[in-house]
């Protein structure tokens, strides 16, 4: 199975309104209600594919009673810690007119140590029966940088491989620990390396160091330009079909679940960015966040093209 940790989980809502007004009444047309937050997303995209996929996280009163819920009801083992501050609720705002996504992304509660080290117990006992991990998305309050290289560790004790997939001074923390992928779009990239990302070249200059310090998988998003795969065998370019978007929430965790599917199958560099191309870009037809429909993906499938780069 695929464990998938969301240590930030949320119920994430999208509304879908006409023009957006700020500071006036606006009239929401449509709702929908996920169980949200990256690996959550994840999960989702490994359990409509008929593959196993087990969440763990912290799940915080009424509203993490709900995440578990529609976790569940989706086919994901939900195995959270449960902790008595709420969880978050994040919203997505759809203008249908301007074509225009707006978020507003609550931080999360303060976690105590007492749940912190349940946590850590749970996801050991996780580990005996993961065959890939998905570490994804922000950390709440009360948790050090450093818990995300803990996990890492204690999946590299077992041998069991792990996709990392964060920003900030967690992934800067988090790649001392050597994650088998990481999945940083350009902006994240910099952060890393200090470089300026203006020419593809630079790109490439960049994926290849981190590569060269010890993660095996690079993989830079490039948006709708499709994406970048760097290993010690070589860099690989996915160029994806234009598509009439819908959502493009949740086509980042998508593509990771596409790559952690990939991992467990034990394909080559070439399908993995293959297929979590498709996977990701039949997400952006979805108007859900982390969903994606199996014949949009096997229409989009052959549409996909992916070249050797170097």
């Amino acid at each position: 199975m695929i464990l998938t940790v969301t240590l930030n989980a949320a119920i994430d809502k999208r509304y879908e309104v006409e023009n957006l007004r700020v500071g006036q009444v606006n009239r929401v047309k449509k709702t929908a209600y996920t169980a949200g937050g990256k690996g959550l997303n994840v999960a989702r995209i490994i359990s409509q594919a008929d593959e196993k996929a087990v969440a763990t996280g912290f799940a915080g009163g009424y509203t993490g009673m709900l995440i578990q819920a529609l976790a569940k009801k989706e086919g994901i083992t939900a195995d959270f810690v449960s902790i008595p501050e709420e969880s978050r609720t994040c919203i997505n705002i759809f203008d249908t007119v301007a074509g225009s996504q707006t978020e507003f992304l609550e931080e999360g509660p303060a976690i105590s140590q007492e749940s912190v080290a349940r946590m850590k117990e749970k996801y050991e006992a996780l580990l005996t029966e993961a065959e890939v991990v998905t570490i994804s998305g922000s950390v709440p309050r009360g948790i050090d940088a450093d818990m995300y290289r803990y996990m890492m560790e204690k999946a590299a004790e077992k041998e069991v491989p792990v996709l990392l997939d964060t920003s900030g001074s967690l992934l800067k923390e988090s790649v001392q620990a050597k994650p088998l992928l990481i999945k940083p779009n350009q902006d994240e990239i910099f952060q890393l390396t200090g470089m300026k990302m203006e020419r593809e070249e630079d790109l490439l200059e960049a994926g290849t160091q981190l590569v060269n310090q010890g993660i095996r998988y690079v993989v830079i998003s490039l948006g709708g330009d499709g994406a970048l795969l760097f290993s010690e065998n070589g860099i690989w370019k996915s160029v994806i079909p234009k598509v009439e978007t819908v959502n493009t929430v949740g086509c980042g965790d998508a593509m990771l679940a596409g790559l952690a599917m990939a991992i467990r199958r034990g394909l080559k560099e070439e399908e993995m960015l293959h297929s979590a191309g498709a996977i990701a870009t039949a997400s952006a037809l979805c108007r859900e966040t982390g969903y994606f429909r199996k014949a949009d993906y096997k229409a989009i499938y052959p549409q996909v093209q992916v070249k050797r780069r170097r």
